[in-house]
Parts: C-alpha cells; structure tokens; sequence
C-alpha cells in the first residue's frame, strides 16, 4: 500500500513539473526563477523527454518491479514531448522564403556579437548582402560600429551610427544601431530611457514620418538580475506604445517569457507582433550558436506595431562559427497600405 501511495505521488509531482515547463503562463511562472531558465530551451527539452523515455522504457521492460511506474513515466513524458512539438510546430521550425522587396519595404538586421567578436568586416558583409536598412548590435561598440558603418558606405550603403555605453570597461554594455541614410535623418530619444544593465537605445525620426526604431538589449535572467530582468521587460512592453515602431535585437526572453505582456490581440509585447511567429521562425534558436538551432533558445527578435507585416525572415546559421555566442536574424517587413 505504501509503495503505491508513494508511486502515486510521484507521479502526480512528475506530471505537475511537466505541466508547468509545458505551460509555465497556466501557472504565471514564466518569469519566475528557475522555471525562466528550463523553458528557454523547449526544443532540447523534447530531446531530453526522448532520451529518458527510452531508458526509461528499456529499465521498465527488464524490471517487472519497475514495470508499472516506469510505463505511468513514460507515458506523462510521451505527452510531454508532443505538447512541446505541438508548441514549436504552431511557432514554426524554419520559413526562410521571402517575398520580392518592394521599395517601400525595411529590411531589418539584428546580431549580439558579444563585443564585436566577428569582426567588422564580417558585420557588414552580413548587412549589405541582406540589403539592410537597420542594423542592431547589442554587445557592440562604437568603435566597432563605426567601423561597420564605413565598410558599408564603401559598399554603396551609407548609414548613420549611433551607439549608447553603459560602462566603457566592458564590451557587453554597449549597444549600437546603424539605420539607413535612405530612411532620413535620426536621433537618440534622451527622455525614453533605457533597460537597467546593458543599454536599450530609441530612436527617432527627425522629420517624425519613419518608424520609431529601438535597438533592444535587456538584461539575462541569471541569479542576482532577475528583478532587472523583469522590470527590464515590463519597460520594453511600455516602450512599444507608438503606430509605427519597429523593436530588434537580443531580447534574453523567449514568447514563453513574454507571454502576458501583450496590449493588443495577436502582439507579443506592448503592441509589437514578433515577426518569428509571423513567418514560421519562432521555434528556431539564436542562443547559443554552439549548439543546433532547434534545440537553442530564440531570445533574439525582430517586432513591429500593426502597420508593418513581415515578409520574409531567416535564422542565420552560416556564422556560426565567427565568434559570437548568438546568431543573427534578418527580417524583412512589408509597410501596409
């Protein structure tokens, strides 16, 4: 009786963290530490309930002891690893079409190159093949990005650069954002201001026809930032508040993060739509380049408010190996009407 009791309560405890890893919103845990972390990576979680349903299975089929708990086992991690595939299905494993550029459209291009570790050259050839009019840089200095900016205005794309520095020492608190001559002139918004630890820059149009840009950059969810992390977030939610804003860069959340923040039907945060989910991306990972896109966390994003649809996006998986721990995106959108 007791070895029953006992089994049943594992089960139950084992079918309740499967729940919450599977849908952490049903439960508010999204932003919660520890829960933050595992649901980053659901693909890997997928490959990880695979992987102990086999051993599992096979223990189950040597040890008629084992039998009945190790098939109750099996079976909540079978339906555990469908709902996950259910989930990254409905996001998308990998669209990369795209549809012919119009000459009203913005190709956006966002890449955490982890203090400019790929180098200029390598930035800018990324940018101008992708035909970029916007290009965000977390983890980028001015130096870097300047030297960005002049290879491609060699290359026949002149850009303006514009760079925000929290801590000089440090590679990583820096941000920068390149925006096309083409799309006019632009400025730093002073009185937005900023996420916490590592620097979010807004810009503006100076003639307030083209869009809001905002070069993303909020704190990880590690020990001892959780609070940034989250309040990081709740001020992105705010900063997309406009008609016409387009948000890029490394967002250290994925939709499961971000879920709750949403202003409107169908938006991912404040109201921009993420253009992963739009174009069939979502389910491809940008963190950390090391290991298979679908099995990594996308925490990298390009989002913009409801006059903008997307279209075309792909995961660059080509640099994987150039130095930066993330891997860049490219998205095009489509201005409506």
């Amino acid at each position: 009786m007791f070895r029953r009791l006992r089994d049943a309560a594992l089960l139950v405890v084992l079918a309740v963290g499967l729940l919450v890893v599977a849908w952490p919103q049903l439960f508010g845990l999204q932003r919660e530490t520890i829960v933050a972390q595992v649901i980053s990576f659901r693909g890997a979680a997928v490959v990880a309930a695979l992987i102990a349903i086999v051993v599992i299975g096979v223990v189950a089929g040597l040890n008629a002891g084992f039998r009945r708990l190790g098939s109750s086992i099996v079976l909540l991690l079978v339906v555990f690893a469908l709902a996950n595939i259910a989930v990254l299905s409905s996001r998308g494993f990998g669209d990369t079409r795209f549809d012919p550029r119009s000459k009203a459209d913005i190709t956006v291009v966002s890449w955490n190159t982890l203090g400019g570790l790929p180098g200029a050259a390598t930035i800018a050839k990324l940018a101008l093949d992708s035909g970029a009019d916007i290009v965000s840089l977390p983890e980028t200095t001015k130096t870097t990005a300047d030297a960005v900016a002049a290879i491609m205005k060699t290359g026949g794309h002149a850009m303006s650069e514009h760079t925000v520095t929290f801590d000089q020492a440090y590679r990583s608190r820096s941000t920068s954002v390149l925006v096309s001559e083409h799309l006019g002139e632009y400025h730093i918004d002073s009185t937005a201001g900023s996420t916490s630890t590592v620097p979010t820059i807004v810009m503006l149009p100076n003639d307030r026809t083209g869009p809001t840009i905002i070069a993303v950059h909020p704190i990880a969810p590690v020990e001892g930032e959780m609070g940034n992390w989250r309040s990081d977030l709740d001020w992105l939610s705010t900063a997309c508040d406009g008609k016409n804003v387009i948000m890029a860069g490394d967002f250290n959340s994925t939709i499961d993060h971000l879920a709750g923040f949403a202003r409107e039907p169908g938006t991912t945060i404040g109201r921009c739509a993420d253009a992963g989910i739009q174009s069939g991306n979502g389910a491809v990972g940008t963190w950390p380049s090391s290991v298979p896109a679908l099995i990594g966390a996308p925490i990298d994003h390009v989002m913009a408010t409801s006059n903008w649809s997307v279209a075309g996006m792909r995961v660059v998986q080509n640099l994987d190996g150039m130095g930066s721990d993330h891997r860049p995106i490219v998205v095009q959108l489509h201005r409506k009407g």
